[in-house]
């Protein structure tokens, strides 16, 4: 079944759990469509694990609509969501709403995220207004990484962690149709998933939400330059990629790949004709 703004709605409201993976590329979307992952995000983390970017910053919205239109080839059933990247949407409520089309019109996705609360409202709800759903994101923002210090916990203390839950309610407000809770106490994201009546999706915000979202190259170990707490490595493809790769190297350099079934083969009368 195609996943929507709509059947996310109706998981919250049944109490079945969302999954949520990045994907940058047409082959690995597919891959994840046929194992029925509910949402694929096209997240600006392509940056540093695709592009080899020492943050999100970089990116561009020519990079988020390539890797968009990619990912939406291969994903069928997915609700694919484009990530806005940096200062795609910050300059101005209609650089926001232009931005967003261009992931919908030129990248295919479904639905667009952004970053931050109460500084990013105006540019929400203009972005529902010219019906494009929005996902929100809250508490650790990467893009916003040099004003934090750094890639920290966020909602720690009670001024952070009241900003957070009022954050989440304005978004909702707003029209968003889902929140990424990032980075924040377990017991927060609680609260918040509570409070609000559209989905979280977390990632490092613990069990209670109503969905969680990883980087697959962190989830599968193909990732090693920052390995955050909250990932679990579901399995070690990484170590097995470079088995395959030395193992290519091995033969190739021995002679004994190309093999004789590799090869293609030639009429011996065409050939006596080429001496």
């Amino acid at each position: 079944m195609k996943n929507t703004v709509t059947t996310f709605k109706e998981a919250k409201e049944k109490g079945t759990k969302l999954t949520v993976l990045t994907a940058y590329d047409y082959s690995t979307a597919k891959l994840m469509d046929e194992a029925n992952i509910n949402g694929i995000l096209v997240g600006d983390s392509l940056g540093m694990v695709c592009l080899g970017y020492k943050d999100t910053l970089s990116v561009t919205m020519e990079d988020m609509i390539h890797h968009t239109k990619a990912v939406s080839r291969g994903a069928k059933n997915a609700l694919v969501i484009g990530d806005m990247p940096f200062m795609s949407y910050q300059t101005s409520v209609y650089d926001a709403v232009v931005n967003a089309g261009r992931l919908i019109k030129e990248g295919g996705a479904q639905a667009v995220k952004l970053e931050g609360g109460a500084i990013v409202l105006e540019q929400v709800k203009a972005i529902v207004k010219a019906q494009i759903p929005v996902m929100g994101h809250i508490g650790l923002t990467p893009q916003s990484i040099n004003m934090f210090g750094g890639f920290k916990v966020q909602g720690k203390s009670e001024e952070v962690a009241r900003q957070i839950i009022e954050d989440a309610k304005s978004l909702e407000e707003a029209g968003v149709f889902s929140i990424t809770l990032e980075g924040i106490p377990e017991k927060l994201a609680e609260i918040i998933t509570r409070e609000v009546s559209i989905p979280t999706i977390g990632i490092g915000a613990g069990a209670s939400c109503d969905g969680q979202v990883l980087v697959y190259q962190d989830m599968l170990g193909m990732f090693s330059d920052m390995t955050p707490k909250f990932v679990k490595k579901f399995a070690d493809v990484g170590t097995i990629m470079k088995q395959g790769f030395s193992k290519y190297i091995e033969e190739v350099q021995k002679g004994t790949f190309p093999a004789k079934e590799h090869c293609f083969k030639i009429d011996e009368e065409v050939l006596n004709k080429l001496y």
